[in-house]
């Protein structure tokens, strides 16, 4: 048996779905040497919803779904026939196996989790609106922001005066 990791593509927010269908079909079809892992790699993101915290997973790679499968003409149709399911990645209209480099980076990332992060991300000199605090309603630009600790510098314009404040990234909003 050659079992490989092959890519999967894969209607977007539909990897979940993708990943049961396929793990359904094989042990309907009573093929399970065939199949012997579907991943879809994870990260947790902090989401923040009417002032609360809300910890979310999100998919790393958006679209895709991975599967340690030892591939042949049937399955391969039977996979691509499922619902959600594009195709398979690969050369000439042929799924072609990921290489061990690119999946060990993948399955490295599957293995260290992070921890959550925020959703959003700022960017230096973006002007963001203070939502709570002394400093509510004021506009700001960031100066620097401090993934790790979830803080922001920001320079708050009071009275014509730049004054430097350091706040946390969820007292924020992004100015659209």
């Amino acid at each position: 048996m050659a079992h490989k990791w092959y890519a999967i593509q894969t209607y977007a927010g539909s990897e979940m779905s993708v990943k049961r269908a396929i793990e359904n079909l094989v042990k309907d079809h009573g093929i399970e040497e065939k199949l012997l892992e579907v991943i879809v790699p994870t990260e947790d993101v902090i989401e923040i919803k009417n002032g609360k915290q809300k910890i979310n997973e999100r998919s790393l790679y958006p679209g895709y779904a991975f599967a340690y499968l030892d591939l042949d003409t049937a399955l391969w149709h039977k996979i691509q026939s499922l619902p959600k399911v594009g195709r398979f990645i690969g050369e000439a209209k042929k799924p072609t196996p990921l290489s061990d480099k690119d999946i060990n980076l993948i399955l490295e990332k599957v293995s260290k989790r992070a921890a959550p992060k925020p959703k959003i991300s700022f960017e230096t000199g973006e002007i963001v609106r203070v939502t709570e605090g002394p400093f509510a309603n004021f506009n700001a630009t960031v100066e620097e922001y401090d993934m790790v600790h979830g803080k922001l510098r920001l320079n708050v314009s009071i009275f014509g005066r730049s004054t430097p404040v350091e706040i946390m990234y969820s007292q924020v909003e992004k100015i659209v």
